[in-house]
């Protein structure tokens, strides 16, 4: 078997969101290296904090990166989803461009090309600030946004929204509700439908699973459930992200924080087209959450955020369809503390 080898391009949350590109080799009954091959912050706002970045590259080539930018820190009022473009394989990005700015926390930003060619962005509201409010160091500014509507109109912001461009990200739809969130949105399914998996927010149930578009990303199904494991607590279960593996199988990871293999990253599958889906359970890899993508070789690759020391981002090869996955590629491992991750990746296209 020849060597395969494959750019890939990674970006990462933090206070300033670093792309990296890097190798990913593969030889015949060898464990998969990465060789990093070079790394850059893309911001071009130190000052403020960009969180929860999504990649993808559109059909023409072109990167798109969406982030909660605009913000002063992990948790604060004004985070807003911002889109920066690269036509050059990301070596220069455009400035950034408020896409949803709601008044609220925006929160995570997820972006996917459709195959007929929408963009399709997410995020959620969150009023997780609120708590920090009294200690604050920007208080009186905190306060300000906060103030901008009444107690009930906060309340009726929260949600799970996507907005939808069908014109290369020149203008975009008003948000509606697409039932679930995750950092990293929706995919699309080699049958025409695109697969949504996430959890549903400020509800009771707080549910993990996945919905469905047949209309190109304009209404969703309800919620297919994924069962909890043994023992488990549903709500426990955070940030999931799927891909459709070559054999037709679906592979979802979850972001596990049930003391049973807590910080782990669990794994769920379906062999039916997403009608069925079974228990979670442990693949043996520490950091979350996970991206999944598929390579033009037909592996798996996910990415996750390693929260112990040494702190960055990792990633790891399947190369049967996510029944197993190799030991950890190091990707990144100079983060000053556990506050990191969110990468995501895209191949670079080579046939």
């Amino acid at each position: 078997m020849k060597d395969i080898n494959r750019r890939l391009l990674l970006l990462g949350s933090g206070a300033l969101a670093a792309g990296t590109m890097f190798l990913v080799s593969r030889r015949a009954n060898a464990t998969p290296v990465a060789r990093v091959l070079e790394t850059n912050v893309i911001s071009q706002q130190p000052q403020l904090y960009h969180g929860w970045p999504t990649l993808t590259r559109r059909e023409n080539g072109e990167l798109l990166v969406v982030c909660s930018g605009g913000r002063e820190s992990h948790v604060c009022p004004f985070g807003r989803v911002e889109l920066m473009r690269s036509n050059d394989d990301g070596a220069t990005w455009s400035f950034p461009r408020v896409l949803l700015d709601g008044p609220i926390d925006d929160r995570d930003a997820g972006i996917v090309e459709t195959a007929n060619g929408s963009l399709l962005a997410t995020t959620f509201t969150s009023l997780a600030y609120v708590p920090l409010l009294p200690k604050a160091k920007n208080k009186v500014a905190w306060q300000a946004a906060h103030n901008r509507i009444s107690e009930s109109q906060r309340k009726a912001e929260l949600g799970t929204w996507m907005i939808r461009s069908t014109d290369g990200g020149v203008t975009w739809s008003a948000r509606y509700d697409c039932r679930v969130n995750s950092p990293h949105g929706p995919i699309q399914l080699s049958d025409g439908r695109l697969l949504y998996a996430g959890k549903e927010l400020w509800s009771d149930e707080n549910r993990i699973g996945v919905c469905f578009s047949k209309d190109d990303g304009q209404t969703w199904s309800p919620l297919t459930a994924v069962p909890t494991r043994d023992g488990d607590d549903e709500k426990q279960y955070h940030e999931l992200h799927a891909v459709e593996a070559a054999d037709g199988r679906i592979i979802v990871h979850v972001r596990n924080h049930n003391s049973n293999d807590a910080g782990e990253t669990l794994q769920s599958e379906s062999a039916d087209g997403g009608e069925t889906w079974t228990k979670p359970q442990s693949i043996g890899v520490w950091g979350l959450p996970s991206f999944l993508l598929r390579l033009n070789d037909g592996r798996l690759l996910m990415s996750y955020g390693h929260r112990h020391q040494p702190y960055g981002n990792q990633a790891r090869i399947s190369s049967d369809h996510g029944r197993s996955w190799s030991e950890p590629l190091t990707i990144s491992a100079d983060g000053a503390g556990g506050d990191l991750g969110y990468p995501t990746t895209q191949d670079d296209r080579i046939k």
